[in-house]
């Protein structure tokens, strides 16, 4: 009879992960999470493993509890805690741009779950392409390619329909689409939500990016990821948070894909079993 070896890969074939039948801490002494057998995550920081294993009580007032897929519940410092949403722009989701019937499901969601998150404190980071006219004599020929169609168009290029250049600062299809638009400018003018720009797939690439500083000038740890396209540039930039050690979770119900069947469930399954964990947005409002 074959047998996986126990120290093969840890997700191979696994729907989900097993309870622990006893508490463990993971990291080193300044960044850990503990785990215990009931399901939650300590992503706080804020309390080791003590001897008898006891789980710390909730400070409602400084820490969310939010349910994940898997029979777990994460602990999150609220102050350290931020909502990334990615490229959900009029290039990638307007009608007259893109055919993205997925895409337009997520405004929904993503609308009825930005307030109980500012409400919680937790920062409204809307990160999206956005170029300038230095930055496009940088980009690498296969990204340049990547976004020309025919050999037409591309980054700069300008767009019929008083759309703008392609992808650049201050254009109209570089805005948020439709009232994803108000509702960045809501918050921005309430100081909880902040446009950062991007000149990458990953908002996390490169030396100091935009995104990388404002996490690390503001103490965040845990990131809440949502948009499109799935696996594209959410993926991308979740992967390089989480090769940084940033606690990375997927909202599902706020991301998608216009990538063939697998995509998206790729995205999902290694986000929820390897790279972090997934969510979608009913638990986390029912979570405050």
């Amino acid at each position: 009879m074959n047998q996986v070896p126990i120290h093969d890969t840890p997700i191979l074939g696994m729907a989900t992960r097993p309870r622990l039948s006893k508490a463990i801490e993971y990291g080193n002494p300044g960044n850990f999470w503990v785990e215990y057998p009931s399901g939650l995550m300590d992503l706080t920081r804020s309390h080791h493993l003590t001897a008898d294993a006891a789980e710390p009580s909730l400070v409602s007032s400084a820490q969310l509890d939010i349910p994940v897929n898997g029979e777990r519940t994460i602990r999150v410092d609220k102050s350290k805690t931020a909502a990334v949403i990615i490229d959900m722009q009029n290039f990638f989701l307007h009608p007259e741009l893109r055919d993205h019937p997925t895409g337009l499901k997520c405004v929904e969601p993503l609308l009825e779950v930005i307030p109980p998150l500012r409400k919680q404190g937790v920062k409204i980071l809307w990160v999206n392409w956005g170029l300038t006219d230095a930055e496009l004599h940088t980009i690498p020929p296969s990204l340049v390619r990547g976004f020309m169609k025919g050999g037409y168009g591309g980054f700069g290029s300008e767009i019929p329909g008083n759309f703008g250049r392609l992808l650049m600062r201050d254009a109209r299809n570089s805005e948020l689409y439709g009232p994803l638009q108000e509702e960045y400018l809501k918050g921005q003018k309430a100081g909880t939500d902040v446009w950062i720009h991007k000149n990458r797939m990953s908002g996390l690439w490169g030396h100091q990016t935009a995104l990388d500083l404002y996490l690390k000038e503001n103490g965040i740890t845990t990131l809440l990821f949502g948009g499109v396209n799935a696996d594209q540039c959410v993926s991308g930039t979740f992967v390089d948070a989480y090769f940084q050690g940033y606690d990375c979770v997927l909202v599902e119900d706020i991301t998608a894909t216009t990538s063939p069947a697998g995509g998206l469930e790729n995205v999902f399954y290694n986000a929820g079993n390897s790279q972090g964990f997934l969510t979608n947005t009913s638990k986390i409002i029912s979570s405050g």
